[in-house]
């Protein structure tokens, strides 16, 4: 079978993506001081790295980068994050993923978030794909795609060359 794959965001596009999701996050929080982008490991991380840049570029707010690690094969297996719960307790967390897909990974890294007392809680993916499992949802995203579930969605967020490819 031959396999068809299209670019769906280009380098610059996803540049663009990354600042106007900057830019919501910065007015849903226009009032707090600090605020923590928790990412999902591997390219949720690079993702909110990379709004963490962008965010300290127009905004005043200081931004702690969390990496959050979650066994995407078995959500339920122990989750850890990169700072101690201390350190996003009674903050704003906006927890970053590349793509939404089913939404398993994200509702999963929601609840535990959810054992730490947060001043707000808000979601953020680069594209949202529509097939949800769970009744989550990303309060901040860059493309919303229907795709069919035998279509795979891959995010190349290393080096110059960005992309988002359909295959």
């Amino acid at each position: 079978m031959n396999v068809k794959t299209n670019v769906i965001l280009s380098h610059e596009e996803i540049n663009d993506k990354i600042r106007r999701i900057a830019f919501q996050i910065y007015e849903t929080n226009v009032y707090e001081t600090e605020i923590v982008l928790a990412g999902i490991y591997k390219n949720g991380y690079i993702f909110a790295a990379q709004l963490k840049q962008t965010l300290e570029s127009i905004s005043d707010i200081s931004v702690i980068l969390c990496q959050v690690n979650i066994d995407k094969k078995h959500p339920l297996a122990k989750i850890t994050t990169s700072v101690p719960p201390e350190v996003y307790q009674n903050k704003s967390v906006v927890l970053v993923d590349d793509v939404l897909n089913s939404g398993t990974t994200l509702i999963y890294g929601v609840k535990h978030f959810l054992d730490v007392p947060l001043k707000q809680f808000k979601t953020a993916v680069l594209i949202n794909r529509n097939h949800k499992k769970y009744p989550v949802k990303a309060d901040f995203k860059g493309l919303s795609l229907s795709t069919s579930l035998q279509e795979h969605i891959s995010i190349v967020l290393e080096g110059n060359s960005y992309k988002a490819v359909l295959e």
